[in-house]
């Protein structure tokens, strides 16, 4: 079976730090950092220990549904580790085998754990549905983790890690280019309201801390401007790190030590201006690295994380917002609905904003999954990605005649205009919620 995706060559892997284990010593490798996750991450034994094989899974899951593939079942896919936990790890599948549900760790299991956790979106949706809670999201991601460990990850993430350690974003841009967007930004809102907007970059002393993603200062302009018109009604004191310009942090999403060294870099940049309110952009698993995690890979930190639509909620009262003649409707981000606590936030500020607000459904919780999470928008991977983005595209067709799209995470901003095209849905104006918050807020004169 061949992978859906390029996977990194040895020196690529390198340039990251972590080693290419031989062939040979594949098999070992993947079962001492099994083992040690067996100690290091608790609710993945839940997780393995605990499946029925019920079905209900299924039934809920948007990759499955999309793919029709038996291994994107969630009670499937996971089983693809926890045969190999059994056969290792337990006395009944060393002694009895295939007869309990135990397979030999060989190269065909390899491969299928290349090519099936990187189909699951880590929505967690399967979570929301079962009876005892098994989340197949931490089995894929300590499965990706252990591979990226003896050095197996797909190109497209190695790249963004590589960037990560060079610029500090996804994007590689480098700091003079950061200054020059930022300028080109400020010199749009003069030309829209007469004011002077200002984007700082790298202030010292500043109180608040706002990370973007590196999007937003490349494709997703609007959302950063809508995030700094805020800041300037508000008038707070503010800044953003050219040495972190990032919310997304994809090493939740291959590798946990890559995760742990960029919360450790967002905890050097509060630190070197002395920022107390450290505010995350709109990125889905960013925010849930940046508000489970922060503390426990960086040691307690002295200032407060939340969430740019979370901020915007609680100052909602004081804006000046006319309601822009839309009807509109809030795509729920995987990681704010069913593990980040943003979902009531978006829906009062977009009622605030337009003239009609609609829900798509299911929605909040139940929401599925946009096909694009857990960064998985290889190019390579396009089929797929369609195919894991149906149900997305039935629940927007469903709706009718709408006007605009609100899909407040990066990742969701790169995967749904692709999705939509490609079901026949070319005439939607899509964007983030902050987008709508920039375009409403009446300030200066044009």
């Amino acid at each position: 079976m061949k992978p859906p995706m390029h996977v990194a060559k040895e020196n690529e892997v390198a340039s990251i730090g972590l080693p290419r284990v031989p062939k040979q010593d594949e098999q070992t490798a993947v079962l001492k950092k099994l083992d040690d996750l067996r100690s290091s991450m608790r609710s993945l034994m839940v997780m393995l220990e605990n499946c029925t094989k019920c079905g209900n899974c299924a039934k809920q899951c948007h990759s499955y549904l999309g793919t029709e593939d038996y291994h994107n079942f969630p009670a499937a896919r996971a089983d693809l580790m926890r045969r190999i936990y059994k056969r290792y790890f337990t006395w009944t599948g060393r002694t009895f085998g295939r007869f309990f549900g135990a397979d030999d760790f060989d190269a065909d299991t390899l491969s299928k754990w290349l090519t099936y956790f990187y189909q699951c979106n880590e929505c967690r949706r399967c979570a929301k549905f079962c009876p005892f809670g098994i989340d197949t999201a931490e089995v894929t991601i300590a499965a990706r983790h252990i591979l990226s460990e003896i050095g197996i990850m797909p190109k497209f993430m190695q790249g963004i890690a590589v960037n990560m350690n060079k610029t500090g974003n996804n994007m590689g841009i480098p700091q003079p280019a950061i200054v020059d967007c930022a300028e080109f930004m400020e010199d749009e809102m003069r030309e829209e309201t007469g004011l002077d907007i200002k984007i700082p970059i790298d202030k010292p002393n500043s109180d608040i801390l706002y990370i973007p993603s590196s999007a937003d200062f490349f494709t997703n302009v609007d959302t950063m401007i809508g995030a700094a018109k805020l800041f300037h009604y508000l008038g707070v004191n503010w800044t953003i790190p050219s040495t972190v310009l990032e919310a997304a942090n994809f090493g939740l999403l291959f590798n946990l030590n890559v995760m742990r060294e960029h919360n450790q870099r967002l905890k050097a940049a509060a630190t070197a201006v002395g920022a107390k309110l450290v505010i995350q952009g709109e990125c889905g698993h960013g925010w849930r690295a940046a508000k489970a995690y922060t503390d426990g890979c960086s040691a307690p930190v002295s200032f407060e994380i939340v969430h740019i639509l979370d901020y915007c909620d609680q100052h909602l009262g004081k804006l000046p917002l006319k309601k822009l003649p839309l009807r509109a409707t809030l795509h729920d981000p995987c990681n704010y609905a069913r593990a980040g606590e943003i979902v009531e936030q978006p829906r009062r500020i977009m009622r605030a904003c337009v003239e009609n607000f609609v829900e798509m459904t299911p929605n909040r919780d139940e929401n599925f999954c946009c096909g694009g999470g857990s960064g998985i928008l290889m190019d390579e991977m396009m089929e797929i990605r369609m195919k894991l983005g149906k149900k997305k595209a039935e629940q927007v067709i469903a709706l009718g005649k709408l006007d605009y799209l609100a899909m407040p995470c990066s990742i969701c901003k790169a995967q749904i205009p692709v999705v939509m095209k490609y079901y026949g849905v070319d005439d939607l104006m899509m964007g983030g919620v902050m987008d709508l918050v920039g375009k409403a807020m009446i300030l200066g004169e044009a």
